[in-house]
């Protein structure tokens, strides 16, 4: 019993000693354990305080007065972001700071120093809704609980900018740039010049132009600066490798795992190369239109997609237009050669695109080329003509705005065509380095100037359900003739996109380029994409693949099939009704199984309202709709107007808002009664709209009311509940 009670000592002195040990470990090892260094102020100021969220502290650091904010959900708000930037700095020495919203906090907005100012550049997206990186800026700013670093929601004394993107076909015309505008000054803060407002279904460009020459008078006169300060100085330093291992280049891969063949997730940073499974044309007829149906594998991705979702293809730019540029630059015969691009202020600009890479590969791949040429760079490009004649051909249209749109924008000219014009080259021949002057313009210049080509997105028209392994394309081809001037002969013109798909349907079942007659000459109907994409990538053997990515929507059906279903969808609007068909399709299979031959008999109503010119011209999957409305036990019903085959006793069109009006009943009580949803998909200047419009006028009769008042307040109310939804474009 001693022994054990001599042990039990031994432990408790023991423990004791090793607690005191630790208690007191600090006094007790210091000789032995090195002291942290004091971190310095520059040190934490160069690392933002050590929070990289904190702008105010990046702007102190780098001696930027102006920070600005950009919600973009495309690229084109942060385009205009970096313009801004670099103007200020043009032409005032001026230094900024260009944020995405995203990475970023708010508290601090509070602080930002008298002398500085913030603005932002704010894109309004869908129905009135910010863009994805701007979310939480909206709801900082508009939430009155939300405090800044003084302790409330204020922002007294700060200055700012606001300019607002959006498209006044939309219903909420740049309504996150005006509710910034409104917010700010409601906390106190004082805007700078007027809000300027942009409308892309006229000009984005022209609408900029206008507005910022005032507002940059109202920042001069309000900051205290003088325009002549800053000078033109590069954005990027472009410098040709003479030795560079050539697997490390890259050819139009779009990310470093695509260059290195290693596995990765798929997204907008690194689309996916998928397959063609099928391509086919949708018209009965083509004579002057088409529309393809693609069909691409996604079997083996990682990538996933619901109905209601789109699909963001990646295109190139035509090889006429990348041979067209490459001369009138002087780079036909170096097309090949490797060039390293660094920017001169990361940030203020960062190289849009990887490197190193090519000159062609820049030109084919990763700058949009084909787009018409903005009216401001040409005053850049001016001074590097070839002769004083092209010098002033370019000023003037920089400078004369009606001579731009007649000549350019009317006339579609890419900036290769317009090189052209201003050298009197013949814009007809194809251009070769004999044929087509050179102007000695720096390629940083180009890089700097011309946005970078993006994704176009394409509204997915098949189900998971029914397609688990592959995504489905509607596209109908963009081709259209531009309007002829005394400077410009008339033309086609195409679009990006929907032609490069065109290219891989005819190449994926080898059939060959039909001919148009363009101006007395036979020529081809589709301009030349090289689709074999970088390295060959995109063609094993007979196998072609496009380069995509899955972006997500909230464009969905309800989840409860009682709920009747309404979907306007004329020409390609149908493409994601054909996905939402096929999603009822396979849920109506499944309950048939369960339950029975009458397992959908308390299913709501599936209303789709289709129109096109004619049912033996442009009836989109028109050997599909029947089996889909035998599958659904004729809870599936399909209406259509045919524009150019069925008219009024008047001899007038009948368009779908026509065909809802006869239907004026069943969708009042399906809204009302039964709760249903509405979808509308395509045009939004005139079909949108007027569809809108005549669901006011059933809906405000219906509650025995006008649209003007009950009918208007009624689809306000459906668009609230997320039950009249819209995926509509200009």
């Amino acid at each position: 019993m001693s022994s054990t009670s001599t042990s039990d000592v031994v432990i408790l002195a023991l423990g004791v000693t090793l607690a005191a040990a630790y208690l007191f470990r600090d006094q007790l090892f210091a000789a032995s354990k090195p002291k942290a260094a004091p971190i310095a102020s520059g040190a934490k100021a160069a690392n933002g305080s050590g929070n990289p969220r904190d702008f105010i502290a990046k702007m102190k650091e780098g001696k930027k007065r102006l920070v600005i904010f950009y919600g973009s959900q495309t690229g084109t708000a942060e385009e205009y972001a970096i313009r801004l930037a670099k103007e200020a700095k043009s032409k005032f020495g001026l230094a900024s700071l260009v944020c995405d919203p995203e990475e970023y906090d708010f508290e601090n907005l509070d602080q930002l120093p008298e002398d500085c100012v913030a603005f932002f550049v704010m894109a309004t997206y869908g129905e009135g809704e910010p863009t994805d990186n701007a979310v939480q800026l909206m709801q900082n700013i508009q939430d009155d609980s939300f405090e800044f670093s003084n302790g409330e929601h204020k922002l007294d004394g700060v200055k700012y900018v606001v300019f607002g993107l959006g498209n006044k076909t939309y219903e909420h015309y740049n309504l996150i740039g005006r509710s910034v505008d409104t917010v700010l000054t409601k906390m106190g803060a004082k805007r700078i010049g007027e809000r300027g407002e942009g409308d892309d279904d006229k000009s984005m460009e022209e609408d900029y132009l206008e507005w910022k020459d005032g507002m940059w008078e109202a920042f001069a006169a309000e900051l205290g600066v003088e325009e002549g300060q800053g000078a033109d100085s590069a954005d990027f330093a472009v410098s040709e490798l003479d030795s560079h291992p050539p697997e490390k280049v890259y050819l139009g891969e779009y990310s470093a795992r695509a260059l290195t063949k290693t596995k990765g997730i798929h997204d907008a940073k690194n689309p996916f190369p998928a397959p063609i499974n099928e391509a086919k044309e949708l018209f009965q007829s083509v004579q002057d239109r088409c529309c393809v149906h693609i069909e691409l594998s996604i079997e083996n991705s990682g990538i996933t997609y619901q109905h209601g979702d789109h699909l963001g293809v990646w295109p190139t730019n035509a090889e006429l237009e990348v041979d067209r540029l490459l001369c009138a630059l002087g780079l036909y015969d170096k097309r090949e050669t490797v060039i390293g691009i660094e920017s001169l202020d990361p940030a203020l600009a960062k190289v849009p695109f990887p490197v190193p890479t090519t000159y062609g590969t820049v030109l084919r791949h990763y700058i949009d080329i084909s787009a018409v040429t903005g009216r401001q760079i040409l005053g850049s490009l001016s001074k590097y003509a070839p002769s004083p004649d092209a010098e002033a051909f370019l000023k003037n249209l920089n400078t004369n705005k009606e001579a731009y749109y007649k000549i350019i924008a009317e006339g579609c000219l890419k900036l290769g065509e317009v090189l052209q014009l201003a050298a009197g080259n013949d814009l007809s021949a194809s251009p070769t380095p004999q044929n087509t002057t050179t102007w000695k313009i720096p390629f940083d210049l180009i890089v700097s100037a011309i946005p970078r080509l993006q994704p176009r997105y394409y509204s997915i028209s098949s189900s998971p359900k029914l397609f688990p392994t592959s995504v489905h394309v509607t596209c109908v081809v963009l081709k259209y003739q531009n309007i002829p001037s005394d400077n410009v002969r008339q033309k086609w013109c195409y679009g990006v996109s929907s032609n490069f798909l065109l290219n891989l349907k005819h190449a994926a079942n080898n059939e060959p380029v039909p001919f148009i007659n363009d101006n007395g000459v036979e020529r081809i109907s589709a301009p030349k994409y090289q689709i074999e994409g970088p390295r060959g990538a995109y063609k094993i053997d007979n196998l072609y693949k496009a380069p995509v990515h899955v972006r997500r929507s909230t464009f969905r059906l309800p989840t409860n099939p009682k709920s009747p279903v309404i979907m306007v969808g004329p020409g390609t609007g149908v493409a994601p009704f054909r996905g939402f068909v096929q999603e009822r399709v396979a849920l109506a299979r499944r309950s048939i199984e369960k339950n029975g031959p009458d397992a959908l008999e308390d299913w709501g109503r599936i209303s789709l309202f289709y129109g096109c010119r004619r049912d033996n011209e442009d009836f989109l999957y028109k050997d599909e709709w029947p089996s889909y409305t035998e599958e659904l036990k004729g809870k599936f019903q399909m209406y259509c107007a045919f524009s150019r085959q069925n008219y009024r006793p008047d001899g007038s069109k009948i368009y779908v808002q026509d065909l809802i009006w006869e239907q004026r009943e069943h969708i009042a009580d399906a809204i009302l009664n039964g709760k249903g949803y509405v979808y509308i998909c395509g045009e939004a200047k005139n079909m949108a709209k007027q569809v809108e419009d005549i669901l006011a006028r059933i809906l405000g009769e219906a509650k025995g009311g006008s649209a003007a008042v009950e009918g208007i307040a009624e689809v306000k109310l459906l668009k609230e509940r997320s039950r009249l939804m819209l995926d509509v474009w200009s």
